[in-house]
């Protein structure tokens, strides 16, 4: 899995994540193998987390 993690303590900005997240969906062609699909489910969880802290909502890729 190609996710990146980050020390404890300093989360990634759900900007960062979301990047993530699109260029997973580019890499993918827009169909997602079960691997991918798998890292695409943690990094939305990580997204929200980090949307969450900072206290607002914005919309994911």
């Amino acid at each position: 899995m190609s996710a990146k993690t980050t020390p404890s303590g300093s989360p990634r900005s759900a900007a960062a994540v979301n990047e993530q997240i699109r260029a997973l969906w580019t890499r993918a062609g827009g169909s997602l193998s079960d691997r991918e699909r798998a890292e695409y489910e943690l990094l939305v969880v990580e997204w929200a987390a980090a949307a969450a802290a900072r206290g607002k909502v914005i919309e994911a890729a």
